[in-house]
């Protein structure tokens, strides 16, 4: 049986997987997928619009998202869920996107995955209770786009259209985030693991920590937080119970290293989860959309008892653990989301102007395997005294140990969140846009960023949307994007494929 997927950074030859994938998805999942895709656009053109389907288009497209569900039976039970809802007969086989001409095929792949990393940060929301009337109608037009026939034009103002409205959708969940745990703030967390019962919590779901903090808050476990989930030390909210220690490991695809014997049970809520390694399935759970096989699945109910009582078992380290991020350090700052940063806005435009801050980076986005990714602890190494980074996502975990010093008290690396939190950082170039009267592109501003999977698409179709040009991409550019679409977003937005750290540096602060 053969499968095709080009979804991910790190798909086969830089072309796309057709015997397995390179996350380990087995053909016949890749294949279900792709179905659930086919249903989820039927149902766009011919169920109803409402809650329940809208939710079902939401979580089906989030399932598909790269290292989230590989249990074939969880996805058929969704599938039929689907399935149940469509109401005509207008039937779509995704498969005649992935065989079409390229420019189309690149085209609808474009607003396809863009709309898949924006359904995780809806879904993210709606758990808290968040919703948004043109977010939830923008998923039935895009899919219902995706079956027709346009122009390329019409499907290229679709593509800013996505970015746009994810925009929205970020807006949306910083504000259920914020209102319900509070405006994070500038916190040290620590990589040492303490001896006793713990448990590890990667992820991006808030709330399905806040649950698990509830229900240990008396049990003698300790609770770490692991790739994405890192920034929750800064809520106020989750921050406040006091066995939510540090973080555990370092990036998400060095977890079957680090996972290995580990004396704990590991929770996964959202991607990225990859193949489970003998090492430590005994003691692997996923909850929410995450599902793989043969391991503890926790329901919607969210009772975590069984979590619980496996940490409880394996009892943790005997003695103090004292982990190393990638470079060395040991203490790792989160917190500095767009309230804490614009509070010291006045700070920032002083600076710029006197010249003590002469550059400002953004370098964030997804973290991988693929070879070449040390650019980006190379790249921000090299940055001067008297420039900033700003970073988010798990693409932070390159360089996020390491002590850049400040400028006039402001730390020059401000850690701003998960990679939805991309949300802060645009509010806060765009509020240092008005304050300087000009454009983000006039700005001293450069973004470098890595992505891995749907969700860093969906951003960077946002960054477009704005109009931001000069954005640097690696450490390649997706395989889903043809020569003549690459082509169009290279004259439009001068969009670059990163280099060599000192090279582009260089470039960057002389504006290219």
């Amino acid at each position: 049986m053969g499968m095709f997927c080009f979804q991910c950074e790190q798909t086969a030859f830089g072309a796309g997987c057709t015997v397995r994938g390179v996350c380990g998805k087995q053909p016949d999942t890749a294949n279900l997928q792709d179905e659930l895709t086919s249903s989820l656009i039927e149902l766009a053109n011919c169920g109803e619009k409402n809650e329940e389907n809208t939710n079902l288009l939401i979580e089906g497209l989030f399932t598909t998202i790269t290292n989230v569900n590989f249990d074939n039976p969880s996805i058929q039970k969704m599938l039929q869920k689907v399935k149940s809802k469509v109401s005509c007969n207008a039937s779509f086989n995704i498969s005649d996107v992935w065989t079409a001409d390229e420019d189309v095929r690149s085209l609808k792949s474009l607003i396809l995955f863009g709309l898949k990393g924006m359904a995780a940060y809806a879904h993210h929301a709606r758990v808290l209770g968040y919703k948004a009337p043109e977010v939830d109608d923008f998923f039935y037009e895009a899919l219902i786009a995706i079956s027709k026939e346009h122009t390329n034009e019409e499907f290229l103002n679709l593509i800013l259209k996505t970015g746009e409205v994810n925009l929205k959708c970020m807006e949306l969940l910083d504000k259920a985030n914020t209102e319900t745990y509070g405006n994070p703030e500038p916190t040290m967390v620590s990589t040492h693991i303490e001896a006793g019962a713990f448990i590890v919590v990667s992820g991006h779901d808030l709330k399905d920590l806040a649950i698990l903090l509830e229900q240990t808050k008396d049990k003698g476990i300790n609770i770490y937080t692991h790739g994405e989930m890192l920034p929750c030390h800064a809520y106020p909210e989750l921050k406040k119970y006091k066995h939510l220690k540090g973080n555990f490991g370092t990036a998400w695809q060095n977890q079957q290293k680090e996972f290995a014997n580990i004396p704990a049970p590991v929770l996964f809520t959202t991607n990225c989860i990859m193949p489970v390694k003998e090492s430590y399935s005994d003691r692997v759970f996923t909850t929410s959309v995450v599902q793989y096989p043969e391991m503890v699945h926790i329901d919607e109910n969210k009772d975590f008892t069984p979590l619980i009582n496996k940490a409880l078992e394996l009892g943790g380290y005997k003695e103090v653990q004292n982990n190393k991020g990638i470079n060395g350090g040991e203490i790792l700052t989160v917190g500095f989301a767009h309230n804490t940063v614009l509070s010291v806005a006045d700070k920032i435009i002083s600076a710029v102007k006197s010249g003590d801050i002469k550059h400002i980076f953004l370098v964030g986005g997804c973290d991988g395997a693929r070879p070449g990714r040390n650019y980006y602890t190379e790249f921000v190494k090299l940055t001067s005294k008297d420039t900033i980074v700003l970073t988010l996502a798990c693409g932070k975990y390159r360089f996020n140990d390491l002590d850049l010093g400040t400028i006039d008290g402001i730390p020059r690396l401000l850690d701003m969140g998960q990679c939805n939190d991309a949300y802060s950082a645009i509010k806060v170039v765009v509020e240092l846009a008005k304050a300087f009267d000009c454009t983000v592109n006039d700005l001293p501003l450069s973004l470098v960023l890595s992505w891995y999977e749907q969700k860093a698409v969906c951003i960077l179709l946002t960054l477009l949307s704005l109009g931001i040009k000069n954005i640097r991409l690696g450490p390649s550019l997706p395989a889903f994007v043809s020569p003549n679409v690459l082509n169009i977003l290279v004259e439009k937005f001068a969009i670059k494929p990163i280099t060599n750290p000192k090279e582009d540096l260089e470039n960057a602060l002389a504006g290219n």
